[in-house]
């Protein structure tokens, strides 16, 4: 049985001012694949990664997350699709310093009303990443590298979101710890059976995924393959 498309690019173009950066005939990743997606600098990864989410659209073509089309979607349609079904995590993480831990996870919810407020679940994503009652309390702007990157995951996973995108979340990160981070978020993304698109230059991280997929294949009207 074909899995259900998670993402289906079809005949994307995109780029900035009149020089184009991605041109990507056709690609489908299906639900539970976990991707590796690299490139040299300038390729367009974080640029394709923005146009998944809904930041950006695209000169021409169609793309479809959870077979939605997002080019049929006004902004603010999209910003709401993207709380609620997409978990992001970012190089640098993206908290809010002056709030607290607790309600830098929170805004996952409050983007996104309408999603299911599961105490259970906070619990449990709380415990699987060491986040305790004294770590909750504190501002972002306290918080060591590896403890950022531990809220920034939580609040990614507070929705359980059917697609995770991670760009380049790792980069700031020692070997032990980003070895850690890497094992807590497939473990995590297991429970929710959520998709992954992660891109890194770090190559030697391609062993935790399913696909590796060269961003400059994509040109190729190749669909990500297994390794």
């Amino acid at each position: 049985m074909q899995q259900q498309p998670v993402i289906s690019m079809q005949g994307v173009t995109f780029g900035w001012e009149k020089s184009p950066i991605l041109d990507i005939p056709d690609w489908t990743v299906s639900k539970g694949q976990r991707v590796f997606l690299y490139g040299p600098s300038g390729s367009g990864k974080s640029t394709l990664l923005n146009l998944l989410s809904g930041i950006l659209s695209p000169w021409q073509g169609q793309i479809c997350i959870l077979e939605q089309d997002l080019s049929r979607m006004k902004a603010g349609a999209r910003d709401r699709f993207r709380a609620r079904h997409l978990g992001m995590v970012f190089q640098q993480f993206n908290l809010l310093p002056y709030l607290s831990v607790r309600d830098n996870i929170a805004l996952a919810h409050y983007f996104s009303p309408e999603s299911n407020d599961d105490p259970s679940w906070l619990r449990h994503i709380l415990e699987r990443l060491g986040l305790t009652e004294e770590l909750l309390a504190r501002k972002a702007s306290d918080l060591s590298v590896g403890q950022q990157q531990r809220v920034a995951l939580a609040r990614a996973l507070l929705n359980r979101p059917e697609l995770i995108i991670a760009d380049e979340p790792t980069s700031a990160l020692d070997t032990e710890l980003r070895d850690q981070f890497m094992q807590l978020l497939l473990s995590c993304v297991k429970e929710t059976q959520s998709t992954v698109i992660f891109v890194s230059h770090d190559r030697s991280l391609a062993e935790y995924f399913d696909i590796h997929q060269d961003l400059r294949a994509l040109g190729k009207a190749q669909e990500a393959q297994p390794c």
